[in-house]
């Protein structure tokens, strides 16, 4: 290697500089994500400006080297052969599919990385990979398009619900949506392609539908989802004697969840009652489960549940770390590019957290690792 004795004394003083390029490099190939681009889009095409480059303009933005595409457009100028109108018109224009697609391409290749460092969680279920699913509504923005100026409210400019594995702290998917006001249970079709067998799906009130249960139930897969207060059920058995879960004390009691009065589906419901309320002011959770009784008791189904708030994490770290919420793009799809972006910056901050964990262990990154959040309820790291 030419500049083997140069390289070596880098990985000596700074390795995790050299892992971060390492890391970069490979999830995010100028050529690997020029292909995607192509593979990707529908009506999206390439003249002068690569997908690369913008992937690599917006990230100047996202890791705020940059206040906004504007101020990011002159360091890149040089390698940018089109004008800076050309570049919003091409944000403008790039489709939510192929957005997502980029979350899917940095995630299956940082996936890879940590599966070789052995960098991943013990599993709350041995032999289940467990999937949490929450949405995230892009912020208001202080942009103007030209249908909304005169109007006081800032509009909203998108929304996207993220599917995170937790044992590997990564954001796997996003399904977009250009319309920031929609319901997040109106995209759950999207979801269920990426469902497989001997899952278990976490999700909030505002997923909880009776056909997205029975759906993810006909795949042979498991769900662990908090009861939406619609959601009608139909008692089969007495609640049983109450034991201590991490949050508060929990029991639980089959029963029948109903649509048009007809039972359609026996679940298993746990009750929680809080230690402390929820910041809506619950003292009481109840949540619903396929998961059989001798695979998770009560406390294990509420502990599995508690893991969401591991998403909840990640937006918050992706809005004051990566700030995936650009509040200067007002057009929608370039909103949600720029918010695919920033899930892409995490999901690469999420292989060096895998090394940090694999050579130091889960406390030590928790207490001398200040440039990086670590979720404070999660247990020590042990090596499987």
């Amino acid at each position: 290697m030419l500049l083997g004795a140069v390289f070596d004394r880098f990985v000596e003083e700074s390795p995790l500089s050299v892992m971060s390029r390492a890391t970069i490099e490979h999830a995010l190939s100028a050529s690997a994500l020029d292909a995607l681009f192509e593979h990707t889009a529908e009506t999206g095409y390439t003249q002068e400006l690569l997908f690369s480059t913008m992937v690599k303009l917006m990230s100047r933005v996202v890791c705020e080297k940059a206040h906004h595409v504007q101020s990011s457009y002159p360091h890149m100028v040089d390698r940018i052969p089109v004008t800076l109108k050309s570049v919003y018109e091409k944000l403008q224009n790039i489709e939510l599919g192929v957005s997502a697609g980029l979350v899917r391409h940095v995630a299956d290749r940082c996936h890879e990385r940590i599966g070789r460092l052995g960098g991943e969680r013990n599993p709350e279920r041995p032999g289940r990979a467990v999937r949490i699913l929450d949405g995230n509504h892009l912020g208001a923005t202080p942009k103007r398009l030209r249908v909304a100026r005169g109007r006081t409210a800032g509009p909203l400019p998108g929304l996207a619900l993220a599917v995170r594995d937790p044992d590997r702290m990564l954001i796997t998917d996003i399904i977009p949506c250009e319309d920031g006001h929609t319901q997040e249970r109106a995209l759950l079709d999207p979801v269920m392609p990426l469902v497989q067998p001997a899952q278990v799906w976490v999700g909030d009130r505002n997923v909880c539908t009776a056909e997205f249960r029975s759906r993810i139930d006909q795949r042979g897969a498991s769900f662990v989802i908090r009861r939406h207060g619609n959601t009608t059920l139909e008692g089969d058995g007495e609640w049983t004697a109450e034991v201590r879960a991490d949050t508060g004390r929990a029991s639980e009691r089959p029963i029948w969840v109903c649509v048009g009065g007809e039972p359609v589906l026996p679940v298993r419901c746990v009750r929680v009652r809080l230690d402390q309320p929820t910041e809506d002011g619950d003292r009481e959770l109840e949540i619903l489960t396929n998961v059989p009784g001798d695979q998770a008791d009560a406390a294990t189904v509420a502990t599995v549940y508690r893991g969401r708030w591991a998403v909840e994490g990640a937006f918050h770290e992706l809005a004051v770390a990566r700030r995936c919420e650009v509040n200067t793009l007002g057009y929608p799809k370039a909103a949600v590019f720029g918010f695919a972006v920033a899930v892409a910056a995490y999901n690469v901050l999420a292989v060096l957290k895998a090394a940090m964990r694999t050579a130091h262990g889960w406390t030590w990154c928790r207490t001398k690792c200040p440039v990086t959040t670590w979720p404070s309820n999660w247990p020590p790291f042990t090596r499987a």
